[in-house]
């Protein structure tokens, strides 16, 4: 599986290598389209060499040379859809796994393995990532802090720092080389499924490791379920091996789905990106909202608070698809506090920020005036009658809520 895209050496720009990375051994096979594998096990008539090849990986993880052996250990399919996504992050390797939990798992244990089960965290985090750590079911144990207050948090036994910006639900944003520099030696893992590569690249401001949940943009379409963390040669070893012990791999037609994702994937946050700066402007502006949060960086997600009730919005919605999920090509709205983050205590919910009036957005690809014609109705049907009872007048436009400091900018703030 190695060996393939060796061909490249020259640094190419983003949108190229979305479409060519994984792919460059292609046209030499006389192929244009990447080839599906589905094999679980592949012939060998070398049993000597491939016990060799099965105690190397034992040893270090490193992918076996030569032919594959078995689906557990590695499938040629998702070795392309790996070697994009690390090109795409900037690191030196990528491991694909059947969630985006299966990926955080397989962190946690190999931490662990090392006896390092103790984390530091900053809320707030998706609400399954808050979970596992909260309720230590791998056996690690969290500290949870505000970004100031990590390298105090650090203690011997710590094993990795975790932080998501920007953040889900409420779009919260972090400096991440601050992050990493307080987190001294310990590494930092940054979850960047709602920035993607194309916003940011978390590794070049110094986190060692990188997760995506990559049934979210990476697949773009929602028809994939995926986790990869993007890291460097050495801890990516031990995910292997995390991986070929637990099982949680990655089906080769998801990899193929992925890598085809990929190709498409700044084009399509740029596009969604700019529908949603445009859309956060109106809310913004719109006095049956109460605040709105849109990261500096930009990016297809939306958290805004209502004055009405938030549940009438999700009721209310004809083109926007109520569901959970995100970064897909059609538009989908969540009531956090109901579902993605229900899981998590409500009052560390609210205190990080997720309100029970909070709505996330994901921005697909649809045209910005339907979208905005979906939520108007939407709004409307939320805020009949809340009105302010003292004067008569409706309610105050909203702010927009600056995500790195907390404080509230004036509305013009909006996409920058």
């Amino acid at each position: 599986m190695p060996g393939y895209d060796e061909a490249r050496i020259a640094p190419r720009a983003l949108a190229t290598e979305a479409v060519h990375a994984g792919r460059d051994d292609l046209a030499r096979q006389g192929l244009h389209a990447p080839p599906i594998d589905l094999s679980t096990t592949y012939p060998s008539y070398d049993s000597r060499g491939e016990a060799a090849r099965i105690d190397a990986f034992a040893t270090t993880g490193a992918e076996p040379d030569g032919p594959p052996v078995y689906g557990r250990l590695g499938n040629p399919t998702v070795a392309r859809f790996e070697t994009a996504l690390a090109r795409l992050e900037g690191t030196e390797a990528a491991v694909a796994f059947a969630s985006g939990m299966a990926a955080l798992s397989a962190v946690l244990l190999v931490r662990a393995s090392m006896g390092l089960r103790h984390v530091v965290a900053v809320r707030p985090l998706y609400g399954c990532s808050d979970h596992l750590l909260t309720a230590g079911l791998l056996g690690s144990e969290v500290t949870w802090t505000d970004p100031a207050g990590i390298e105090e948090a650090l203690r011997p036994d710590t094993g990795l720092v975790m932080v998501e910006s920007p953040a889900n639900p409420t779009l919260a944003e972090l400096d991440l080389r601050a992050v990493a520099h307080a987190c001294g030696s310990v590494p930092l893992l940054a979850d960047n499924t709602f920035a993607t590569p194309v916003l940011q690249r978390p590794a070049e401001q110094g986190a060692r490791l990188v997760l995506h949940s990559a049934t979210k943009y990476l697949g773009g379409h929602g028809d994939v379920m995926a986790g990869v963390v993007a890291c460097d040669e050495e801890f990516a070893g031990r995910l292997r091996q995390v991986r070929f012990a637990t099982g949680g791999v990655l089906h080769p037609l998801a990899g193929y789905l992925l890598l085809r994702g990929l190709s498409t994937l700044p084009v399509r946050v740029r596009a969604a990106s700019a529908t949603a700066a445009e859309l956060a402007g109106r809310l913004a502006a719109d006095p049956r909202v109460a605040r709105v949060h849109y990261p500096r960086i930009g990016g297809a997600m939306i958290a805004f608070e209502v004055h009405g009730d938030p549940h009438e919005v999700i009721a209310g919605v004809d083109l926007i698809t109520p569901a959970v999920s995100l970064g897909s090509v059609d538009t989908l709205i969540q009531h956090p506090a109901s579902i993605s983050h229900r899981i998590v205590d409500a009052d560390d919910r609210r205190g990080a920020g997720v309100s029970d009036r909070l709505l996330r957005m994901s921005v697909g690809l649809e045209d910005v005036e339907d979208l905005w014609a979906d939520l108007d109705a939407a709004l409307e049907r939320a805020g009949r009658g809340v009105e302010n009872s003292a004067t008569g007048l409706s309610a105050p436009a909203a702010t927009v809520g600056n995500s790195a400091t907390g404080r509230t900018a004036p509305a013009a703030a909006v996409g920058h």
